[in-house]
C-alpha cells in the first residue's frame, strides 16, 4: 500500500510547466543567492587590528588616501576598515596599515633594499608570484603596501606614490 504524493491545491492550478520549473529556478536562485553572499568577502585581504596610537595614526592616514592611484580606481577590500585600501582591479595594490612588525625584519632578509622616498624607508620583499611586498620602517605604525606582478609599471612606484601621505599622517 503505497503512499500518494499529495500536491498543494495552489501548486495544481499552475499549468504543468510551471510546476516542473519551480523547483530548478528555486535551486538556481538559492544557489546564486549563496554563492552572491560568500563572494562579497576579500578573503586575500587580511584586516589589521592596530591599537591605541598606531590606530589613530592609520584612521587618519586612511581618511587621506586618494581615490585614485597612479590611474588605478580605489576599490577597497570588504569588509570595509580604515586599516585597508586597494587600487586596480585584477591585480590590484593593496594598502595595509597598523600590521604586526614583519618577522622577516629580524631575519635574512633584514638587509635586503630598503629604499627610501620623502623620508620615508620601505623595506621590500620579492614575493613568489613576481610581485613585492614594501613595509615602512621606523614609524608610529608599520604600514604595508601589496603590488603583485602587473599592477605597476615600476613595482616600487604605488609605494613611492604613498610616501609622502605616510610621511604626514605618521610621525617617525
Amino acid at each position: 500500500m503505497g503512499r500518494e504524493l499529495r500536491i498543494p491545491k495552489a501548486l495544481t492550478a499552475l499549468p504543468a510547466p510551471v510546476r516542473w520549473l519551480a523547483v530548478p529556478v528555486a535551486l538556481t536562485c538559492t544557489v546564486v543567492v549563496l554563492i552572491g553572499s560568500w563572494s562579497s568577502a576579500d578573503p586575500d585581504v587580511e584586516v589589521p587590528q592596530p591599537s591605541g596610537r598606531a590606530a589613530e595614526y592609520c584612521r587618519a592616514l586612511a581618511d587621506a588616501l586618494p581615490r585614485e592611484l597612479l590611474g588605478h580606481a580605489r576599490k577597497d577590500p570588504s569588509p570595509a576598515s580604515p586599516y585597508t585600501a586597494a587600487w586596480g582591479g585584477s591585480p590590484r595594490t593593496v594598502l595595509r596599515c597598523g600590521i604586526d612588525r614583519p618577522e622577516e625584519l629580524d631575519g635574512e632578509h633584514a638587509k635586503d633594499w630598503s629604499p627610501t622616498v620623502d623620508d620615508v624607508t620601505w623595506w621590500s620583499q620579492q614575493l613568489g608570484d613576481g610581485g613585492y611586498r614594501f613595509v615602512t620602517t621606523m614609524r608610529a605604525a608599520y604600514v604595508e603596501v601589496t603590488v603583485p606582478a602587473g599592477a605597476a609599471q615600476n613595482p616600487f612606484d604605488p609605494a613611492a606614490a604613498l610616501s609622502d601621505l605616510v610621511k604626514a599622517k605618521i610621525p617617525g
